[in-house]
């Protein structure tokens, strides 16, 4: 059983972190995440049925820990200030300001998106993800993960452009 848990880790651990990372966007989240997944599935190996692959039951589990670290997160908010009065100051702060608010007007875009489309999104951007993988995860084609996302891209430079005439 533990030679199986390792071949399970050493096959897809870089996926689950790339897919938790595609969530939180934080690499230590990610990390610690990506390690109580795995615990929690070696605990539970015996009861994987093989309904779907290993990956998705594992990115399953991932998801489930990201959720409820959102909710552990929502009930510890005030320790949020703290944290962000340690951040350093930017070399450039009119750089990173222009930055940070490109960064919002996309996310801000990102949130009129259906749920499904923007998890292909982030996904496919910040866990790197192939098509097949993303369809994988989510239960659907290949193909339906490859429209999603172009579809996805396409209302975001409408939601983009839209908001300053025309863009860019």
């Amino acid at each position: 059983m533990a030679h199986r848990g390792e071949d399970l880790y050493e096959q897809h651990a870089q996926s689950v972190y790339r897919y938790l990372f595609s969530l939180c966007g934080e690499a230590d989240t990610a990390e610690e995440l990506t390690q109580e997944t795995f615990c929690q599935a070696l605990r539970g190996l015996d009861t994987f049925r093989g309904d779907c692959t290993p990956l998705v039951w594992l990115c399953a589990i991932a998801k489930r820990l990201w959720f409820a670290e959102c909710r552990r997160r929502q009930r510890a908010s005030p320790l949020e200030e703290e944290a962000l009065s340690r951040l350093e100051a930017p070399d450039d702060p009119a750089a990173e300001l222009e930055s940070r608010e490109e960064r919002m007007a996309l996310y801000r875009a990102m949130q009129r998106l259906d749920p499904e489309t923007r998890e292909v999104i982030y996904l496919r951007l910040a866990g790197e993800f192939s098509f097949r993988e993303i369809g994988d995860l989510l239960g659907r084609s290949e193909v339906w993960a490859r429209v999603r996302f172009y579809r996805g891209k396409e209302a975001l430079a409408r939601k983009m452009g839209g908001d300053g005439h025309g863009g860019q």
